[in-house]
Parts: structure tokens; C-alpha cells; sequence
């Protein structure tokens, strides 16, 4: 539950390099801020890239500058500086670098977290709780609507989204055209993110429905593999609109909660051996006190 509370950078709770960079990290209940320190010079595929061994920087930033230019260039080739007070956001997919003789500070909130970690660092192998979203009928409503309009519902459908993903301590892994994959340390809060969307995307006229599941997981070149991930997706497929879909196994774990499911039966999932039971969920209330 959220309380008042205070921080400073002067007295971080982690320290991470980057290269010639530096992270530093304040843990707040229910948010990481990181502070940002890029020396000029600096530059992601040389002082970052084999660390996390991608091809690109996979993480998504929402970020402040206070000081100097970071250059970033995405994968499909879109170009932006980023100067001294720029409120900014640089989805996962992209190159950057330090541009001119000035330090680039900026304050993070976005999965600075997990910023410039290794595999061995995040785990090979861990556990998570897998949320996977779409549209419903998003070809139907893109037919009604046109591209015009389709695509500012669809970029307003991503912000709100990934406000939900910040609240609830979500990480942002890959979106899908119309979806999301995102991973959680803890199923109550993955189940009351999904549960948040519906509402908050309710008056753009569009219907999400979400599948979880709780399980170990594999990062290979950053990416999240595994039995747990197409668990995750195989439920969500089952889902109607406005409709949130757990596994047996997420249900367990959020007992006493305060959330509440009804039985949906038990469903052969598409390359999984054995049935599945799954759960809708019925109700998200607040947690019980203590």
C-alpha cells in the first residue's frame, strides 16, 4: 500500500555501471526511480551491449534530463535528440550515444530497475508472473474507424496501458501490434494490472482481454522464453472481451488476496501437454490489512 515517504540519490539503494556510465537506484514501495550519469563519449553498443547481449537496448525508458544530449536512433531508424529538459520516453528497440562535451543526467522511472543488467544478474531462469493483452476485434474497429483514427486510439491505447504497467511494477517486454507482454514479481499485482486496463481504456470504445500465468521463465537475448510465456498467451487467447483469464497455478498464489475467481473449467492449451484449469477473474478487491 502506498505510504509517505522520502528518498535521496545522495544515499542510493543500488549502484549499477554502465560502462563508463552510471545508474543509480531509489526503492520506493511500489516504484524504482533511477538517476542516470552518461560521460561524453559514452554510447550504448560500446558500453552496454555486452553486458545484456542484444542486438539493441530492450529496455523502455520515461525518463527527465537534466543535463547534456543523448542521441537515439530505433531500429526502424528514427532519429531524436534528447536535451536539458526534455520530459521523454524511447520505447525498447534502439542505439543511443552522448552527444557534445557535457555529462547526460537524467532521472528514470520506467524499469530503471532492470537497466543494464546482465542474464546472469536478471537469472537465467526465474520466476514470473506472464501477462499477455490485445484488442479484441481490432481489425473490425481499424475497418470502422480507418487508419487515420485507428492509429491515435491505438497510441492512446499504449500510453494508458503502460501508465498501468508503471503503477502495478510491471515490465514492459514486447508489445504485439495491439497487445502487450509484460512481466511481474508478484501475481496479485500482474492480476490487479489486468484488471485496471479494462476501465482504462473503456471510453476509446475498444474491449482488452488479458491471460496470466505464474511460472519460470528463461531470458534469451533479452527475451523471455519458455513453457510460462505460451502458457500465458494460450490463456489469454480463451479470453473474451473485457475478460481477465488466470492459470490454476495463478489463482493459488494470490490467495487471500482479496481477489476472487470463477472456475472456468479445464482447456487443452495449444502445444502443452495435459489440461489446464483456468479461472476468470470476478472481483479485485483491496488487499486485507496487514
Amino acid at each position: 500500500m502506498p505510504r509517505l515517504q522520502r528518498k535521496s540519490f545522495a544515499k542510493p539503494d543500488r549502484a549499477r555501471g554502465l560502462g563508463s556510465g552510471q545508474l543509480e537506484i531509489v526503492d520506493l514501495d511500489e516504484a524504482a526511480v533511477g538517476r542516470v550519469s552518461l560521460p561524453p563519449g559514452w554510447r550504448w553498443s560500446i558500453d552496454v551491449q555486452p553486458t545484456v547481449q542484444t542486438r539493441s537496448c530492450q529496455t523502455r525508458h520515461v525518463s527527465y534530463a537534466l543535463s547534456g544530449t543523448l542521441h537515439v536512433v530505433m531500429d526502424d531508424g528514427t532519429e531524436l535528440d534528447v536535451r536539458a529538459g526534455d520530459v521523454h520516453e524511447i520505447p525498447p528497440g534502439h542505439e543511443a550515444w552522448v552527444v557534445g562535451s557535457d555529462h547526460y543526467i537524467a532521472i528514470e522511472w520506467a524499469n530503471s530497475g532492470q537497466y543494464g543488467q546482465s542474464s546472469e544478474e536478471l537469472g537465467d531462469r526465474t520466476l514470473a508472473t506472464v501477462l499477455f493483452t490485445d484488442i479484441v476485434d481490432s481489425t473490425a474497429k481499424l475497418a470502422r474507424v480507418g487508419d487515420v483514427e485507428w492509429r491515435r486510439i491505438l497510441l492512446e491505447h499504449n500510453r494508458r496501458l503502460r501508465r498501468q504497467l508503471d503503477q502495478f511494477r510491471g515490465r514492459e517486454v514486447d508489445t504485439t501490434g495491439d497487445g502487450f507482454l509484460a512481466l511481474f514479481d508478484a501475481p496479485a499485482r500482474a492480476v490487479r494490472c489486468a484488471a485496471a486496463i479494462g476501465p482504462a481504456v473503456a471510453d476509446l470504445e475498444i474491449r482488452v482481454r488479458a491471460g496470466l500465468h505464474t511460472g519460470e521463465i528463461e531470458f534469451i537475448g533479452g527475451q523471455p522464453r519458455g513453457l510460462a510465456v505460451h502458457t500465458a498467451a494460450r490463456i489469454a487467447a480463451l479470453a473474451g472481451p473485457s475478460e481477465v483469464l488466470v492459470s490454476g497455478t495463478t489463482r493459488d498464489l494470490v490467495e487471500g488476496s482479496g481477489l476472487s475467481f470463477l472456475d472456468r473449467g479445464a482447456h487443452a492449451l495449444k502445444g502443452i501437454d495435459g489440461a489446464r484449469q483456468v479461472f476468470a477473474l470476478a472481483s479485485a478487491m483491496d488487499p486485507p490489512p496487514g
